[in-house]
């Protein structure tokens, strides 16, 4: 089922250097897509304006067919999107258990432990952990949000490669198995051979990558 939209979506910083021009897509639930692109092409942009974080210059993002902006993008972000931030974006002064409490009803340690942290780490404040683990609790947190759409900005990039695939599959599974629109941006080629739709961003522009890889 589609979810997200976007129409004519263009972004500058001043008016002089377009970062996305005019850009056409949506995407659907059930699905996880990846984005790559070089350094600066505008992929972390693109997934600040699905999220909210950010209003184009012109054109639209819609949720559900709906636009973001009329829904309001405080609301959009605390209802229908979940952020895996490469900068973790974690409440430093709480646990990894009270961080994941905050965005979900359900128990946070069992998500938890299934990202690899122990019941000892779950418990410590996060400025103890090391930045993959600090990660781990990043991606737990947006796992157990309700929200029908993850966004995520390089979620394994501190992750060592076991728990990069681990982590994948988990991301895949949320797509798969709970209905989720699960869009990811990477630079790994590992990780998006197993996403189900690869979009390439190059000088503005997206296009699927059916044969990228």
């Amino acid at each position: 089922m589609k979810i997200l939209e976007l129409h004519s979506l263009t972004y500058s910083y001043d008016k002089n250097k377009l970062i996305l021009k005019s850009i056409n897509a949506q995407m659907e639930t059930g699905k996880m897509y990846a984005i790559l692109g070089p350094s600066g092409c505008g992929k972390t942009t693109l997934l600040s304006l699905l999220g909210g974080l950010d209003s184009p210059a012109s054109g639209s993002v819609l949720f559900e067919g709906k636009d973001i902006a009329q829904i309001g993008l405080a609301r959009h972000r605390k209802n229908n999107v979940s952020f895996i931030f490469q900068s973790y974006n974690l409440i430093d002064y709480l646990t990894p258990v009270e961080n994941v409490a905050l965005t979900s009803k359900l128990p946070p340690l069992p998500i938890l432990e299934r990202l690899g942290l122990t019941k000892e780490e779950s418990k410590r404040n996060v400025l103890k952990l090391s930045g993959g683990q600090q990660q781990r609790v990043a991606i737990a947190r947006a796992l157990a949000s309700e929200a029908p759409i993850i966004l995520a900005d390089e979620p394994t990039g501190n992750l060592d490669e076991d728990t990069a695939q681990e982590i994948t599959q988990i991301l895949k599974m949320s797509a798969h198995e709970q209905e989720k629109c699960v869009v990811v941006v990477t630079h790994s080629n590992e990780l998006a051979k197993q996403a189900d739709v690869v979009l390439g961003l190059r000088n503005g522009k997206i296009q699927p990558l059916e044969n990228y890889l």
